[in-house]
């Protein structure tokens, strides 16, 4: 199973795949943390994919198809989160997914709209531990003790590419770019839509429970 999810940066997509993943027993391959270890590392994937995602643009295609290929191979079952973003992207993961004799299961498409996204997403901390990996928001999910994790007591810390000048960038940058994928699997028969709205107090599970139906109808 096969599993893509689409949505503007801060839609929650890393944090409705991983339910699902855990729903469906697959695994979570997300570009973007992918390429922040590489930064944090300051290996030369790293130090390339940073002159993009710290102007808040895509990270060249060439460079991240051959990263997420170098991944799926080690993978099956999986939730693709960050990726595909561009319709050239698209149209390579399903070459290379035919060659292995699969297909994309059900494409999650989650919809929020972008002043609430610039809101949600600076307010966004995170834990420093990579191991812990947790997140936060300072308006609507605030930790316990500020500034602290409540899973493991490391420091929280705000990522540089969640200011809001750079929010609105990679906004603009995937209403440019990576929208046109919704309309790419529409076409495909793959696409179902799920209208968010932050503000609601249990919007993970009414979120997770309506991908799940959804994804339930195409397996």
């Amino acid at each position: 199973m096969y599993i893509i999810m689409l949505g503007a940066p801060g839609t929650g997509k890393g944090t409705i795949g991983k339910e699902i993943c855990k729903k469906f027993n697959l695994s979570h391959l997300a570009t973007g943390d992918i390429f922040r270890e590489e930064i944090k590392k300051q290996t030369e994937l790293g130090i390339i994919a940073d002159k993009y995602i710290s102007k808040g643009q895509l990270v060249p295609d060439e460079i991240t198809i051959s990263m997420v290929e170098s991944k799926l191979d080690k993978l099956d079952d999986v939730v693709l989160d960050g990726y595909p973003r561009t319709i050239n992207q698209a149209e390579c993961l399903k070459k290379y997914l035919e060659s292995k004799g699969k297909s994309v299961t059900a494409v999650v498409n989650l919809d929020v709209p972008d002043e609430d996204l610039v809101t949600r997403t600076s307010s966004r901390i995170i834990c420093s531990n990579k191991e812990c990996g947790a997140s936060f928001n300072t308006k609507f999910m605030p930790p316990k003790q500020e500034g602290i994790c409540d899973k493991c007591g490391s420091p929280l810390i705000k990522r540089k590419d969640d200011e809001p000048e750079t929010i609105r960038q990679r906004l603009d940058v995937y209403h440019k770019n990576t929208e046109k994928l919704i309309e790419y699997y529409v076409n495909e028969g793959l696409l179902f839509n799920i209208n968010i709205d932050i503000y609601c107090e249990n919007v993970k599970e009414v979120t997770t429970a309506k991908a799940v139906e959804e994804i339930n109808k195409r397996r």
